[in-house]
């Protein structure tokens, strides 16, 4: 089954009446949460991140780390297709913005200063993503 195949694609009426206000402001307005106050910033459970959106898997908890940005941070995605990459150019900033391959949903950044080996901080919205702990 190809990418496309499997892309989900809903109004924005459908995902307004899917998303609470703050989830839909964030992930389909490209909005951002106020740094510090996500749900998963301090969060230091096992698991899985997957897209609020669709469920598709993300980020996996091993690969997160404090970057004291007041969002949560991971050195990469949970696989090579999991995130597509898009050019940002509001806010007067170029910075490439992350997103669902599948849904579209706007996660968040990924910059070049986070750790090694990878180099990159994929710094996500809290509410862009749901954690699946490990049992």
């Amino acid at each position: 089954m190809s990418d496309e195949q499997n892309k989900i694609s809903k109004s924005p009426r459908q995902w307004a009446q899917e998303l609470d206000p703050e989830t839909y402001r964030v992930t389909r307005e490209k909005g951002t949460e106020r740094p510090f106050s996500g749900e998963y910033n301090d969060c230091n459970r096992e698991g899985t991140y997957v897209c609020v959106c669709c469920g598709q898997p993300l980020f996996s908890s091993d690969d997160k780390f404090d970057a004291g940005c007041g969002w949560p941070s991971f050195n990469q995605a949970l696989n090579e297709g999991a995130v597509d990459e898009a050019r940002d150019l509001s806010h007067f900033m170029i910075r490439t913005e992350i997103l669902c391959s599948r849904c579209d949903a706007h996660l968040g950044h990924v910059f070049d200063d986070g750790p090694q080996p990878t180099g990159l901080r994929y710094c996500v919205n809290s509410v862009s993503l749901k954690l699946e702990e490990k049992e």
